[in-house]
């Protein structure tokens, strides 16, 4: 399809990349039922290596089975499918292009209580590009001990992703030393959305902030500019605002199980606030195959501007 100037106009927010890059983030913009709108609804299925299979897969059995996330992703007008290698070597040579596939490099599983909180390297991206995906996702802990090396891994994988061609989705979920309430707290999750953008990141995954401050400095400044967060919508504006004026793409997850009905008032007001869209898996895919789709055509309606 042809390019709207909404796609071309995020495109010119990442100037120093190849045409290479910028392909592959225009298939993700052009691809499904939001194409060409600039918002973008992705199923990621990692929660299987995360959180295990019963607590992902059990409450929908279908969902032990590779190829059921794939065509889920499919029928439902998803702009792509992300997961990790396993998965996504299970489905990439029967899809052959359906569908834009994003690698997760790296990855966590809940065995080890350890205090500072590290994914693994996974897998790489010439993985990603011998699967055919589009990019490749990994993740980091802002507040945990080993953000360091974390970040240095990270800085790798952009720079290898790029030779390649490859955007990168980065999953910034703050943890370690934080409280419960502050690893959502507006300031955190802003916080985390300016460290992924500064980072590289082409498109930044974050958990919906909550009206929370964490930390006394930034409480101040909030305070001090006048910063609004009574709102969700309010909270994402400054999310949003934080990655670069809103010159990165920044997405933000379903969370832990909703009800359909908080689910949708959420992504309401993520909407309102400006969020690029929605990178949903649980409230999906542990729902009947039927309810999965209408959630997420029902979700995407909401970023079309038509709900």
């Amino acid at each position: 399809m042809a390019y709207t100037d909404r796609v071309k106009q995020i495109l010119s927010w990442y100037p120093s990349d190849s045409p290479g890059t910028l392909t592959n983030l225009a298939r993700l913009l052009n691809t499904g039922t939001l194409a060409g709108t600039g918002k973008l609804v992705i199923l990621p299925v990692d929660q299987g290596f995360e959180h295990g299979p019963a607590r992902s897969f059990g409450p929908n059995p279908a969902g032990y089975d590779p190829d059921y996330h794939a065509q889920l992703a499919i029928d439902s007008g998803c702009n792509a499918y992300a997961a990790p290698l396993g998965f996504l070597e299970a489905v990439a040579g029967k899809l052959a292009g359906e569908i834009p596939l994003i690698l997760k490099v790296n990855n966590s599983d809940t065995l080890a209580k350890v205090p500072n909180p590290m994914s693994a390297v996974t897998s790489s991206v010439k993985d990603a590009v011998r699967l055919g995906c589009v990019a490749v996702g990994y993740t980091i802990y802002p507040g945990s001990g080993a953000r360091n090396e974390q970040y240095q891994d990270l800085r790798d994988i952009i720079a290898e992703a790029k030779s390649y061609g490859l955007p990168t989705v980065l999953w910034a979920y703050p943890r370690g030393a934080l409280s419960k309430e502050g690893e959502t707290g507006i300031d955190v999750i802003a916080y985390a959305a300016q460290i992924s953008a500064q980072l590289g990141a082409h498109i930044i995954k974050v958990k919906p902030p909550q009206d929370f401050l964490e930390q006394p400095e930034a409480k101040k400044a909030f305070e001090k500019a006048g910063i609004a967060t009574k709102t969700m919508a309010d909270r994402v504006r400054e999310v949003v605002r934080s990655a670069f004026n809103g010159k990165r793409i920044v997405i933000f997850s379903g969370g832990e199980s909703k009800t359909t009905e908080d689910l949708l008032a959420e992504i309401k007001q993520i909407h309102q606030g400006g969020g690029f869209g929605s990178i949903m898996g649980r409230n999906a895919f542990q729902r009947p195959r039927d309810e999965s789709i209408k959630l997420l055509k029902d979700v995407m309606n909401v970023f079309a501007g038509k709900a």
